[in-house]
């Protein structure tokens, strides 16, 4: 406890424990790159009792590298005003802040810069599928000073620290990759000169504050990633011109993207592996970022020597108090992430600014009491019910929540059964756990009707009972063995095999033909439109799908309709040709959900409101459930 909580010096920044927040892509700015008021809230709600060190999102120090059309600016004349904001807030709480510096090169994002990017050499960037343009002379020497006025801008908006982002496969990391830099100039010759110049650049800018360098410990792409023997000098660069310590992540934005994001489902030992190669090249104090938010997990790095400082960002934003609450070891109070970027990442990428499957609040203003106190009746305790269970019980209303099955979650209690998902499980039990801790009144076993209306009497009924399975009307399904996506995660009903059809190749769809594949079925999987696992976080989607892959026994075919169940074939068509497939001992039905039926007319005639949220009202994810429970409670 006091290793972690001790105060930690870098250079001549003190912070006050010896956890940092990293660089996390917010999209909460303005498209001219200008401070809002919900970055503001973010941000203070970081620092409270938070990290010793907030480091903000990325900025490109040049118009020409950015990487979002809402991403914070810091080439602008009001640059500095509109970061101090910022300052302010985090340093009212007592906290140390942090700018962080980047030019995305080939990552940049022509629809936030209006231009194609730019890098050492043409090279195409699959996670965007733009080419680069290769940078000329003066164009590099823009970015140079690009970065020489960031650092002028980060000290007069009184900025404690500089991060320069050397590594995930951005503008610094491309001149120092020998698969990426094929220039034949001086840059190319030494492709450690860009790096050298960077930090010289940043340097003359702000003399005086101390500086960190991010990189990948592994960019974990073979074919295009840096390779590690061209670590080492950049590493000591880093010693030579005094860096205050090394940030040390995993990925390529470009060609690895779940690593470069920590996806839940990868394995940690590869980051255990980069981390004990770069504490053999540096003594320089290392900052370790990725999936830690596990308190032995950070025991473990601290008591190896591996880090120094441990950056804690989807953590936080799951659990802005986790911090304090660990400090007075209240684990079980804690709001664990999942890491499934389904809030976070994905938000972003869509445009909605970030948000997160458990904390509908990060961003938003404090939730104070209501001044009109109700009597709610929630029907059904999945996502949104619970959700909306909390959230008004926390508005100082009397709440009672009502599950017809012996458990809490809905779906959510099933989504961590998938591959990959396991960690979701804990996000579950968090979620559960804030519920029955947070004065509401749970009912388990208990279906709404209108005597349990009629005998709590509420001033609000919030109907929350999630979604029920689509059943198709294919001819002759009756006579198959059939389950669908919720009997089988459910465990309702056996599988019997070997062959196996799942009609639904979305989202849960393709969940439960990678299942079965791995447990030895024959599974072909169908979808009548494409793409399939449609709606998933592309992440997700791309793991999933090459997983499924890797599995000979399954088969997805899509643009593929099931037309008939004969005796002795199953009739489909595929892409307009008709074809016949042999029959499956078991079907399961994975086509789409749809909301469940609304109060009866006895039941919503006995209270005066009513009010239909989450899949009940629209099918959505999870993330959207927990989100309606959060905004009615907003409303009233």
């Amino acid at each position: 406890m006091e290793r972690m909580f001790g105060k930690v010096t870098l250079g001549k920044a003190v912070l006050v424990n010896r956890f940092v927040f990293p660089p996390i892509k917010t999209g909460y700015g303005t498209p001219a790159g200008t401070v809002t008021e919900r970055q503001l809230c973010f941000y203070k709600q970081i620092a409270q009792n938070g990290p010793g060190l907030v480091i903000l999102e990325p900025v490109a120090v040049s118009p020409d590298g950015r990487e979002h059309p809402k991403q914070l600016c810091v080439h602008l004349p009001e640059s500095s005003s509109e970061l101090a904001k910022i300052v302010e807030v985090v340093h009212q709480a007592n906290r140390l802040v942090c700018l962080h510096l980047n030019h995305a090169g080939a990552a940049a994002n022509p629809k936030a810069t209006g231009i194609p990017p730019r890098a050492p050499s043409p090279v195409t960037c699959p996670s965007s599928g733009q080419v680069a343009e290769p940078l000329t002379q003066e164009q590099i020497d823009g970015i140079l000073e690009g970065y020489r006025s960031a650092a002028e801008k980060a000290k007069a908006a009184a900025f404690d620290v500089i991060e320069i982002q050397g590594g995930h496969g951005y503008l610094v990391s491309q001149f120092l990759n020998g698969k990426i830099n094929k220039r034949t100039d001086r840059y190319g010759q030494d492709r450690t000169l860009f790096a050298r110049h960077v930090l010289s650049a940043v340097r003359e800018g702000a003399p005086d504050i101390p500086l960190v360098l991010r990189i990948s410990g592994n960019e974990m792409s073979p074919d295009y990633g840096i390779e590690r023997e061209d670590l080492h000098p950049l590493l000591a660069l880093a010693h030579e011109t005094g860096m205050a310590a090394v940030h040390v992540g995993m990925g390529n934005v470009c060609f690895s993207p779940p690593w470069y994001f920590h996806h839940m489902s990868l394995p940690e030992k590869p980051q255990m592996d980069a981390l004990s190669r770069i504490r053999k090249q540096t003594s320089l104090p290392l900052v370790v970022a990725g999936r830690m938010g596990d308190r032995s997990r950070i025991v473990e790095f601290l008591d190896s020597g591996l880090a120094d400082l441990v950056a804690l960002g989807r953590p936080l934003i799951a659990d802005p108090e986790l911090l304090e609450k660990w400090r007075k070891d209240a684990d079980d109070e804690v709001n664990y992430c999942g890491y499934c970027l389904q809030g976070c990442l994905h938000r972003v990428k869509s445009g909605e600014g970030l948000g997160c499957n458990l904390n509908p609040e990060i961003g938003e203003p404090e939730l104070g009491l209501s001044g009109n106190r109700l009597k709610v009746l929630v029907a059904g305790g999945g996502p949104a019910g619970m959700s909306a269970a909390l959230y008004l019980t926390r508005r100082g209303h009397k709440v009672t929540l009502a599950e017809s099955e012996d458990h809490l979650g809905g779906q959510f209690a099933l989504a961590w059964q998938a591959p990959g998902k396991e960690r979701m499980k804990r996000t579950l039990d968090s979620l559960e756990h804030s519920v029955k801790t947070s004065g509401a009144s749970v009912l388990l076993q208990r279906s709404v009707d209108a005597e349990l209306v009629n005998d709590i009497r509420p001033d609000l009924l919030v109907w929350a009972t999630g979604a029920t399975q689509y059943i198709p009307e294919i001819p002759g399904l009756e006579d198959q063995w059939t389950l669908t996506s919720l009997d089988f995660f459910q465990g309702r009903k056996d599988v019997r095999g070997p062959s196996v059809l799942v009609i639904g190749a979305g989202r849960v769809g393709i969940e439960v033909a990678e299942r079965l594949g791995k447990e030895g079925y024959q599974v072909t999987a169908t979808k009548r439109t494409d793409p399939i696992g449609s709606h998933m976080e592309m992440i997700t989607r791309n793991l999933t799908l090459r997983r499924i892959g890797e599995l000979p026994n399954v088969t997805v075919m899509p643009h593929t309709t099931v037309k008939e169940f004969k005796a002795g074939s199953v009739e489909v068509e595929k892409d307009g040709e008709e074809i016949s497939l042999k029959p499956f001992q078991t079907v399961i039905l994975a086509s789409g959900l749809r909301s469940s039926a609304g109060p009866d007319e006895e039941t919503s005639g006995a209270v005066s409101k009513v009010e239909i949220i989450g899949d009940a009202r629209d099918v959505q994810d999870i993330y959207s459930a927990i989100k309606a429970g959060y905004q009615l409670a907003r409303n009233y």
